[in-house]
C-alpha cells in the first residue's frame, strides 16, 4: 500500500504540475463564473464551486507533501554523499534538524566565509547537529592558543 501511494503521489503531483491542468483549473472557474447568471448565482452555484476546490485543495496538500518530503530526503541524501566524497566538512551533514536560530547563525557564518572577511566558526561545531556558540568557540579558541596548534580549519581565511 505504501508503494502504491508513493507512486500515486509521484505521478500526480507531477501531473499536477503542469501548465495544462492549470489552464484546466483556469477554465473550469471560467465556466462557472459564465453560469452564475443561468443559477441566479444561488448558494447551490456558490456551494459547488467551494466544495469542489475545497476537497481538491484538501486531497493535493497530502500528495504534494509526501512528493516534497521524498524529494528533500533524496536531495539531503545526495548532498551528505558530495560532503563526504569532497574535502567538505563532515559536521555539516544532518544541520537540517537544527532549529531556525541555529540555521540563521549558521548561514551568516558561512556568508561572512564565502565573502572573505574573516575566520568563520561554521564547521567548528562539538557534535553533529550542534552549532558552535560564540562561548564555545571562544574556549575552543584558548584551548588552541595555549596548546601552540597551528592546523588550519576548514573555511577559514588563508
Amino acid at each position: 500500500m505504501k508503494h502504491l501511494f508513493t507512486r500515486f503521489a509521484t505521478k500526480t503531483s507531477e501531473w499536477a504540475g503542469k501548465p495544462v491542468i492549470f489552464i484546466l483549473a483556469l477554465s473550469v472557474v471560467i465556466i462557472w463564473a459564465f453560469l452564475g447568471p443561468v443559477f441566479d448565482y444561488s448558494e447551490t452555484w456558490q456551494l459547488l464551486i467551494n466544495t469542489g476546490t475545497t476537497i481538491v485543495t484538501f486531497l493535493m496538500v497530502f500528495v504534494l507533501q509526501n512528493a516534497q518530503t521524498r524529494d528533500t530526503r533524496a536531495i539531503q541524501a545526495k548532498l551528505n554523499e558530495i560532503i563526504l566524497t569532497s574535502h567538505a566538512e563532515n559536521r555539516f551533514i544532518g544541520i537540517e534538524n537544527l532549529d531556525e536560530d541555529e540555521l540563521k547563525h549558521l548561514d551568516r557564518l558561512v556568508a561572512k566565509a564565502a565573502k572573505g572577511r574573516g575566520e568563520t566558526e561554521a564547521c567548528r561545531t562539538s557534535e553533529v547537529g550542534e552549532v558552535a556558540t560564540p562561548k564555545k568557540i571562544e574556549a575552543r579558541k584558548r584551548s588552541v592558543s595555549a596548546k601552540g596548534s597551528k592546523t588550519k580549519r576548514p573555511l577559514e581565511k588563508s
